[in-house]
């Protein structure tokens, strides 16, 4: 009952806070300029960010040059309520109001966060999202799965290149920093006659990383060598047919040597791991616009990567600790292959549909993801190296559509539905089979009321879900030496469940009529069934994971973003969340019951703020802080991240096309913890457990030249 009356309090704050916006909306009216409409390209119709009826971020590619971002996860600090974790060397895995997974070793895992770039599913291979001539990153909070389907139960990341163009341009950069980081970039377009409008952007980046290997005298065990290429091609065959053509190319070749024994940035290891992906992705778009009205989308995909995965798992050097050291490396190599068709219907401009002003949707969608893993490791059991292999083959099919209805000039909802199909075979080394399967059903009911030109409230209700999936692992390891009494406790969960989240969800956005100010608040409450859960068995050296069911879990909070202009020269911008989550019915193999205890990876509070401002014409600064509370490392025990604040700041000279960036980032070197285990792993402490963290960036500054033409 203190929820729902902690809940009800904040929807009546965000009202009162949206009366007051409003009421400048109205009152403003004269002297008005131009105002900027940023568009989200993530829902069928293109809307405002305003006109949205979830909680939706955006940051475009001048707030990220800001921040000197090269890689996603050097924004993901700057939203509310969104989180990541390490155990990589570049995030892969990211968690949205507390819901995400943390790590993948060697069972197939379904993310709870999708990732599309140029509308290609790179969901679970975050490494591959390279931030040079990306437009505009867009975060969806909550179930998306009616609209993206089965990765997108928590939320949704999405990527969009800079749009080709007829008219010829392009940009090149320049970068370098400390830790020997540089970095090169050209990106250019333009119309390329029958071919149509096209665009190219190739970037390269490189660092030795922030670890230093006492033991091997190295520096650059971490090191991140990045590729990445992209290529877009718009072509009008005729006057009713427009094909879109995207082609990715990524190689990235990362050193990953993370944890310390000692929880410093000083490792020991004599086998450093590395982090690697290699993928090419094809995407055809084909619109038919010949209809007074609506257009048809077809579309195919296909993304091929190849990633390999390893670490030293004793994280030192053989001698260190005679009679009580062992000597590990493991390494878990991936073939992926993945093959999407999709075709959809929908509306251009709002008609006649019984009597109401209607846009609709309706598509059909097919998904076949196939993964190859070999593992390359020690086994324990067997005394000796040995291989492992599995086959994971995952076929989605589903139906979708969605109605919006304008009821009045100021009153809207919007309705969507889907239902998926999934069929999956699993087959390993060890001959274990399984083939899971089931019917998801998904969607989401919204209701806006646009109390004035600029302002909006909305209130909606959204089911989101994943797939059930296979315990490989846990089959695979229920008969081995040492883990006899867990053999029945493994075999029960060979497989698990599907998780389904229900959300509810209250929001004001409201901008001034002179643009100005901009304000957006969104409350929420979720509640999950069959939570899946990562929990692990530890014996001695031998680890198990597993995913099992929970009974449920729910969550409430917040999220506020205000952008203000005080003046021609100075602007204050902040995003702010607040988060309570808890699980319920969840008991590890130890017997701890984690019942009443929040979500892994869910601080209570997180925070950017900051200042832009202009000295004259030519000189723009920009100071900012990221923030967020202590946070739970995993489900599976109780060890905590620090809470944080980092600060940035960028020195910024314009003249004509060019801009000369001095920028530093966590400024005043805040050591602070993005992924942690807790067991032993010390062999001069005889392996008595203790924590273990990743750390995130130390203080980093650097020089940018960049040139637009």
């Amino acid at each position: 009952m203190n929820k729902i009356h902690s809940y009800l309090a904040a929807s009546i704050a965000i009202a009162l806070s949206g009366t007051t916006a409003f009421a400048y909306a109205e009152a403003d009216t004269e002297n008005t300029k131009d105002i900027e409409i940023i568009e989200v390209s993530g829902d069928f119709h293109r809307r405002t960010l305003n006109e949205t009826t979830s909680s939706v971020s955006i940051i475009d590619k001048d707030a990220m040059q800001q921040r000197h971002s090269q890689h996603l996860q050097d924004t993901l600090n700057s939203f509310a309520n969104v989180n990541f974790s390490g155990g990589t060397s570049t995030a892969r895995f990211i968690q949205i109001r507390g819901i995400g997974e943390r790590s993948q070793f060697v069972d197939p895992v379904t993310p709870s966060v999708g990732l599309l770039i140029d509308g290609i599913d790179y969901s679970g291979l975050g490494s591959a999202a390279s931030l040079f001539d990306i437009n505009q990153v867009e975060v969806f909070r909550g179930p998306q799965s009616g609209r993206f389907g089965v990765n997108a139960m928590a939320g949704l990341l999405l990527l969009d290149s800079t749009a080709p163009s007829s008219d010829f341009n392009g940009e090149f950069q320049l970068s370098a920093g400390n830790y020997s980081e540089a970095m090169g970039g050209l990106a250019m377009g333009g119309n390329l006659g029958v071919l149509g409008n096209a665009r190219f952007s190739v970037s390269q980046f490189q660092q030795d990383g922030y670890m230093e290997n006492t033991y091997l005298n190295r520096d650059d065990t971490e090191q991140r060598d990045e590729l990445s290429a992209r290529f877009l091609l718009d072509t009008e065959l005729n006057k009713d047919w427009l094909l879109q053509t995207v082609l990715h190319y990524n190689d990235v070749d990362n050193g990953y040597d993370a944890f310390s024994l000692d929880n410093t940035r000083e490792t020991l290891s004599d086998e450093p791991g590395f982090d690697r992906i290699e993928s090419q992705a094809l995407r055809l778009q084909l619109s038919y616009l010949g209809f007074d009205n609506s257009r048809v989308e077809m579309s195919v995909n296909r993304l091929d990567a190849d990633t390999g995965y390893a670490f030293d798992e004793d994280w030192t050097y053989e001698g260190i600790a005679p009679g009580w050291e062992y000597s590990s490396f493991d390494s878990y190599f991936r073939d992926r292959d993945d093959k999407t068709a999709e075709v959809r219907w929908l509306s251009d401009e709002p008609e006649a549909l019984f009597g109401i002003e209607s846009e609709w949707v309706f598509g059909l969608y097919y998904y076949d993801k196939s993964v190859q893993l070999t593992r390359d490791y020690f086994n324990w059991d067997l005394g000796q190296p040995s291989i492992f292999q599995s086959d994971y083959d995952s076929q989605h099919t589903a139906v979708y559509g969605e109605l919006t209805q304008h009821w009045s000039e100021r009153v809207t909802t919007i309705t969507g539905l889907r239902a998926e199909r999934y069929n999956n075979d699993y087959l390993d080394s060890r001959d274990i089979t399984e083939q899971p399967e089931d019917t998801m059903i998904g969607g989401n009911f919204s209701l806006r009321y646009q109390a004035s030109d600029q302002s909006y409230l909305y209130a909606s209700v959204a089911r989101g879900y994943k797939a059930g999936g296979v315990n490989g692992e846990a089959l695979g390891k229920a008969d081995d030496k040492g883990l006899e009494e867990l053999e029945s406790f493994l075999l029960e969960r060979s497989t698990f469940a599907p998780e389904k989240l229900w959300s509810t969800e209250f929001g004001v956005k409201g901008s001034s009529q002179d643009g100005r100010l901009t304000s957006r608040v969104s409350a929420f409450y979720h509640w999950r069934d069959d939570v899946q859960l990562k929990s692990w068995v530890n014996r001695d050296q031998s680890f198990v994971g597993y995913i099992e069911n929970a009974a449920e879990g729910n969550g409430y909070g917040l999220e506020v973003e205000i952008r203000n202009q005080f003046t021609d020269g100075l602007t204050f911008f902040a995003s702010a969340s607040w988060l309570k989550t808890e699980i319920e019915g969840f008991l590890t193999e130890d017997g701890i019951d984690m019942t009443g205890r929040e979500q892994a990876q869910a601080p209570n509070y997180q925070f950017n703020i900051g200042f832009e401002g202009w000295l004259g014409e030519n000189f723009q600064w920009v100071i900012q802080a990221d923030g967020k509370d202590e946070f739970y490392f995993s489900d599976s025990h109780n060890q905590k991240a620090d809470s944080m604040a980092v600060l940035h700041l960028a020195l910024n000279y314009h003249y004509q096309d060019w801009r000369v960036s001095l920028w530093g980032r966590n400024l005043t070197d805040e050591d602070y913890e993005i992924r942690g285990f807790y067991f032993g792993n010390d062999p001069r402490k005889e392996y008595v457990p203790e924590t273990y963290v990743q750390y995130g960036e130390p203080r980093r500054f650097g020089i940018t030249v960049s040139k637009s033409f």
